[in-house]
């Protein structure tokens, strides 16, 4: 079952409804979903269909392979290419009569044992963009070659159509993947599979979430504990310190020097590069207040949910699955951590996801600009600190209490709020409540509410 990438879907098939030439570069980190989103494109489309997924081989072997795949799709024998510039040239001279899309999936791990490939692709695009009919798509997983193939340095410059990022989904498109569950319960799968379709898929959704945790994640045998062990070394092989960066954020430890200090990094500038190289690999991301863009406020979160599980809960601990069962493990290490304070941050996270998808749905007035953490300073009382959820909006800024407990928040949580902006001698326009089991408040008109079923409307 194929779930969510709606806008992706529409961009992309938008791109076959024409007879035009189109070239389509997709890229996004592994298991992301691009090969599952391409296939679902094309799904019911009156086209021939031409997916290579490339090997970490040589050129005359990827070209081999492809040939296969050729002489299947046209019902022809198998051809004796020697290069990449003779298929390619057959696909593109048979879609000037013929509707085809061509997909080159994995083309970084060709790419990497051929030199001249992009300027051979280019060739053939610019001799074949004005007269074929091709949908030619060429994805993969290694952010920073993509990256680099679509920069103005690159020989195919310019010659894509359609460029799309693919990001993880949000917390209400992952839903999808277990819509059987509770309220609460998507708040915590989101919390540790994130918006990766491959991790989702596994979820039970008629099991809870604590057996589903031990069966995917902890344990010697759990199907995921593999996955993120391999994904990190696999995406790691070039970046020293990663794991020590990695198990100092998911610590608690966001700030540069805080890094720096617990991750035992031999200097700056080496933290500096792993930290931007990590980045560029869509498994953290840098974020700043919205109220300062200054370095020293700067801060990094795992985006890599998985990874933060996997960093918080296992790495450390990874020989204890040899003497312990798994519910002994969770109980032991996972599960207040997780109740109390894993879980709650991340419904801050969700909760910023909510407001901007209402922003963007013009479903808040006036319309926000920022929605982030707010940091305020006072050095006469030497005190300084942040407020997790605010937003902003041409009147002010809205700040916004965010609540994963058992109790409604009530009048003491909201004049505890009031109070705690007013001391930090912050200016706000609105005040806003995000509660996991609703309010019991006497002037609920004064605030915006928003409980955990309005989220998963």
């Amino acid at each position: 079952m194929f779930y969510g990438r709606i806008e992706e879907l529409k961009l992309i098939r938008d791109a076959y409804n024409n007879d035009n030439f189109e070239s389509i570069a997709i890229y996004g980190r592994r298991r992301i979903g691009k090969s599952e989103l391409i296939k679902e494109s094309y799904k019911e489309l009156d086209y021939k269909k031409v997916y290579y997924e490339c090997k970490k081989a040589s050129e005359e072997f990827n070209v081999k392979s492809l040939s296969d795949k050729l002489a299947e799709v046209f019902n022809i024998p198998k051809p004796d290419f020697t290069t990449l510039d003779e298929a390619l040239r057959f696909v593109f001279d048979k879609s000037i009569e013929e509707k085809i899309i061509l997909v080159l999936d994995e083309y970084p791990y060709m790419r990497g044992n051929s030199a001249f490939l992009d300027s051979i692709i280019q060739n053939v695009i610019d001799d074949y963009k004005n007269k074929s009919k091709i949908k030619f798509i060429l994805c993969g997983s290694y952010i920073d070659v993509m990256e680099e193939i679509l920069s103005s340095n690159s020989p195919l410059y310019g010659r894509f159509t359609l460029k799309l990022n693919i990001k993880q989904m949000d917390y209400l498109e992952s839903a999808m993947f277990y819509k059987n569950a509770k309220n609460e319960d998507k708040v915590k799968y989101y919390s540790v599979f994130g918006g990766v379709p491959y991790y989702n898929q596994f979820i039970d959704d008629k099991l809870t979430v604590k057996e589903n945790i031990i069966n995917l994640i902890i344990g010697s045998k759990a199907r995921l504990l593999s996955e993120a062990e391999s994904f990190l070394n696999e995406e790691m092989t070039k970046l020293n310190n990663a794991n020590e960066c990695f198990s100092a954020i998911a610590e608690g430890k966001t700030k540069f020097n805080d890094i720096l200090q617990k991750s035992n990094v031999s200097s700056s500038p080496t933290l500096s590069d792993v930290l931007k190289k990590l980045i560029n690999m869509d498994v953290i991301e840098k974020i700043y207040p919205i109220n300062d863009d200054g370095e020293k406020k700067s801060y990094y979160v795992i985006t890599e949910r998985l990874s933060l599980f996997y960093y918080r809960y296992i790495f450390k601990r990874g020989s204890y699955f040899n003497v312990m069962s798994g519910e002994d493990f969770y109980e032991e290490f996972v599960e207040e951590d997780f109740e109390k304070y894993y879980v709650p941050k991340e419904f801050e996270n969700i909760a910023k996801q909510y407001l901007i998808n209402q922003n963007k749905n013009k479903q808040i007035s006036p319309p926000l600009y920022k929605v982030g953490k707010y940091y305020y300073d006072l050095p006469k009382e030497k005190k300084n600190g942040e407020f997790d959820v605010v937003t902003l909006n041409k009147d002010g800024y809205d700040f916004y209490e965010v609540k994963f407990t058992q109790k409604p928040i009530d009048d003491a949580i909201i004049n505890e709020e009031i109070y705690q902006i007013e001391n930090a001698k912050v200016k706000y326009n609105k005040l806003g409540f995000v509660s996991k089991n609703g309010f019991n408040i006497s002037n609920s008109k004064d605030y915006i509410l928003i409980t955990l079923d309005d989220m998963y409307k």
